[in-house]
């Protein structure tokens, strides 16, 4: 039986390897605060990609230090879902305590360092010694980019593979490869909405925003669109709440100045009031991705989940997290802050996505490989030894 424990997990996990978030039934119990469900793609992506009997969670909030015995003989790895740990602001809470008892594996598994606008990454001396442990105990750690890759590099740790995300790989495919109908045959899209953004990491929050309401305008006119969001509170309000709630939201909407003057204008309001989806189930989102004849936006993740199902992407960098993703997997992407005109025509080019499909099919050997030498289980397939066709013959 193979028995692993999971740092980090986002949402409940249900039929063996499916996620949703916490007590998804209930939305009020959970309306009034912000968590991604993204972050639930991720753990729901890795669980689809590993062999395993059993699942729990390694506690490092409250641990029982008393208990690492137990769990070192019992469990045979650990992975830390994926996600942007590699920033200033990140607390660790008592991992370094629990970390230094473990004697497993400890699998570091598409992490990623996010860059400042200005100046250098500032990394706390509490997040270099978590990961020092991490990629000690393994043969490598697993990072999203190239980025990311270096700024481990410079602290010293040098057993880094660029996987990627494990979203990229959820339908363990190796073979998938996007391939464009005409545009004058593309009917519904999908766009993956970020209206929340930092200015620590996004360098000019108004031509974001206005850029962000005109593609989605433009788009909607041209096109059938859903509006995903992926866990702000007041979009979860304008899905889920009450017609109160419905209101509060898009009140407090206008009564943000960025939103109001930057974002919200009557079009996007009734875009917003009739096209907006949002759901705490991570296969509802795959399921309307399925459906749709492109999705395109703000959202790794959202984005992400449609290129794994052959669906086209097209990324808008803002970021270096978004840079990083799109550089990775060779998606094609628009810098939000060129200052050029985006023209969708430009990027509905089959040789565009060419790249694409030939960085797929290397990164999901590097996502495998990466696995396999770390000592986790893994349902993908060996790319290498894949069995030849066997052409059949009539008798």
């Amino acid at each position: 039986m193979k028995r692993i424990l999971v740092i980090s997990p986002s949402g409940e996990v249900y039929d063996h390897d499916n996620v949703r978030w916490y007590n998804y039934k209930d939305i009020q119990r959970s309306i009034n605060h912000y968590h991604n469900i993204g972050d639930a793609f991720v753990f729901d992506s890795s669980l689809k990609l590993l062999n395993y009997d059993k699942l729990d969670a390694l506690e490092i909030a409250n641990p029982n230090l008393a208990d690492i015995d137990r769990i070192n003989a019992e469990y045979d790895y650990v992975f830390l879902r994926g996600s942007n740990y590699i920033h200033k602001d990140m607390k660790w809470e008592r991992a370094i305590d629990v970390l230094r008892k473990l004697k497993i594996p400890v699998i570091a598994w598409g992490i990623g360092a996010q860059a400042p606008v200005k100046g250098m990454i500032e990394i706390s001396d509490e997040t270099k010694t978590v990961l020092r442990l991490m990629a000690d105990s393994t043969t490598s750690i697993g990072v999203r980019g190239a980025y990311s890759a270096q700024v481990l590099w410079d602290l010293g740790i040098k057993n880094v593979r660029i996987v990627g995300c494990p979203t990229a790989f959820r339908r363990n495919n190796p073979d998938l490869e996007i391939k464009l109908r005409a545009l004058d045959k593309v009917k519904t899209a999908g766009i993956t909405l970020r209206r929340e953004v930092s200015p620590t990491y996004a360098q000019d929050i108004k031509q974001y925003l206005t850029f962000h309401r005109d593609l989605v305008k433009s788009l909607a006119a041209r096109f059938d669109v859903v509006l995903m969001a992926q866990g702000e509170v007041e979009e979860k309000k304008i899905v889920f709440g009450t017609p109160d709630q419905k209101e509060e939201a898009f009140a407090a909407l206008k009564a943000n100045p960025w939103v109001k003057d930057w974002y919200l204008d009557e079009t996007m309001e009734k875009l917003h009031r009739e096209r907006l989806f949002y759901s705490d189930v991570v296969a509802s989102y795959e399921d309307l991705v399925q459906q749709k004849d492109m999705v395109l936006g703000y959202r790794l993740h959202g984005n992400l989940m449609a290129l794994a199902n052959g669906v086209p992407s097209i990324y808008f960098t803002y970021d270096s997290r978004t840079v990083e993703f799109a550089e990775t997997y060779q998606i094609p992407s628009f810098d939000v802050f060129s200052g050029k005109k985006f023209s969708l025509e430009e990027y509905w080019d089959q040789s565009l996505f060419d790249k694409f499909n030939r960085a797929y099919r290397f990164m999901y050997r590097e996502m495998r490989q990466f696995l396999v030498e770390n000592g986790a289980e893994t349902k993908m397939v060996d790319v290498m030894k894949k069995p030849e066709k066997v052409q059949l013959k009539a008798a």
